[in-house]
């Protein structure tokens, strides 16, 4: 769709369950700029394996368009609303779907994970991600940064290295179930 002097903004819309790839088909079909991040998983039947695309955030499918004329897009099949806090719809920040897609382009090893809204946020210095900000974690021997999608109180996780990482701020290190303080401190020392 084009927009000239209308004030349009990125949504989140809450869908049916599996209806992630119909619902974006169908704003693709009436014109409007939509976003579906989608993870590639191997599936096994017991006669093949096959790589099935999943959708990053199950139920959710993002959309650009003006909230003064949403009521057409409330009425593709599976749509159930758009996501917000009490009747008013919030749009979500570009700069969040933008870390998304950066993600996505990175050719990086990413996986859903558990919504982080505390702890130590960093730029990626340089790379393919380069600009991206998020949180960073550490499982194993790996760090890991974390892209959050606030609205949605979801996020996904790319492994990374961490040379390439710069501290924007360090809050003081949350105590979250199964993050050891070591996972928040990463980069402060």
């Amino acid at each position: 769709m084009l927009y000239k002097d209308k004030d349009v903004s990125w949504y989140a819309l809450q869908v049916r369950p599996r209806f992630e790839k119909v619902v974006s088909r169908n704003l693709q079909a009436k014109g409007y700029e939509e976003y579906l991040p989608v993870q590639s998983r191997l599936s096994r039947w017991s006669d093949r394996t096959k790589a099935i695309e999943l959708p990053l955030f199950p139920g959710y499918v993002f959309c650009q368009f003006d909230m003064n004329e949403r009521l057409p897009i409330l009425m593709i099949p599976g749509v159930n609303s758009v996501v917000g806090f009490g009747k008013n719809a919030t749009p979500i920040e570009v700069s969040e779907l933008d870390g998304i897609r950066s993600v996505l382009r990175s050719g990086s090893d990413y996986q859903p994970w558990p919504f982080l809204q505390v702890g130590q946020v960093v730029r990626v210095a340089y790379g393919p991600m380069e600009g991206t900000q998020g949180i960073v974690v550490r499982t194993k021997d790996a760090f890991r940064l974390v892209i959050s999608v606030s609205l949605l109180q979801r996020a996904v996780a790319v492994e990374i290295d961490r040379k390439c990482l710069e501290v924007i701020s360090s809050p003081k290190p949350p105590r979250l179930p199964g993050i050891t303080s070591e996972a928040t401190n990463a980069l402060a020392g």
